[in-house]
């Protein structure tokens, strides 16, 4: 597999090796011995989960307080733009952000350690993303960034975002970190 590191610290985007022919596919999507090798030893999955949007829709930006979730984020179906953002105020990339489009047609994934918030845009007409977690959801630990922060100025690919109104309500950057 092929590792590209960002800006942010311990995001990276993997490009796993293909195998293809005539009859289809196969890949790995994960390993916990070559994961471990890039992402760090005491790597650990513990809740997989899956969700599927149309057009527009963005999910996001999310993070957990009490149990902040490091993501293995890959998509299955269809194509997305895929967002980390650094909410840690003592990080010297605090507040900015990296976003790589995943598809099924390129198979890649992104993790992003605990500690950063994440979101999505569905580019094409339907997607599936399934991503693995660090940590349990915690309910009464949810958190987030406001999608279209003008201090975090993300340049999601769809000006038309479909949001949740909790989504919607999101705070701002400085608002959860430094002022």
């Amino acid at each position: 597999m092929k590792i590209v590191e960002t800006k942010l610290k311990g995001v990276v985007v993997i490009e796993p090796r293909v195998f293809e022919d005539e009859r289809g596919f196969f890949l790995e999507t994960f390993r916990e011995d070559r994961y471990a090798d890039v992402l760090g030893p005491n790597l650990r999955f513990v809740q997989d989960n899956h969700s599927r949007s149309s057009r527009g829709v963005l999910r996001g930006l999310h993070t957990q307080t009490r149990k902040p979730q490091g993501k293995l984020v890959r998509c299955i179906s269809g194509e997305v733009f895929d967002v980390a953002v650094d909410i840690d105020p003592m990080s010297e990339t605090f507040g900015q952000w990296v976003g790589v489009y995943l598809s099924s047609e390129k198979k890649n994934q992104i993790y992003i350690p605990p500690g950063y918030a994440h979101g999505f845009q569905v580019i094409s007409a339907i997607a599936d993303i399934e991503y693995k977690c660090t940590d349990y959801y915690d309910p009464g630990g949810e958190s987030g960034l406001k999608w279209d922060d003008p201090d975090v100025d993300i340049a999601w690919p769809l000006s038309d975002a479909l949001l949740s109104d909790k989504d919607n309500a999101l705070p701002a950057l400085f608002a959860i970190g430094r002022t």
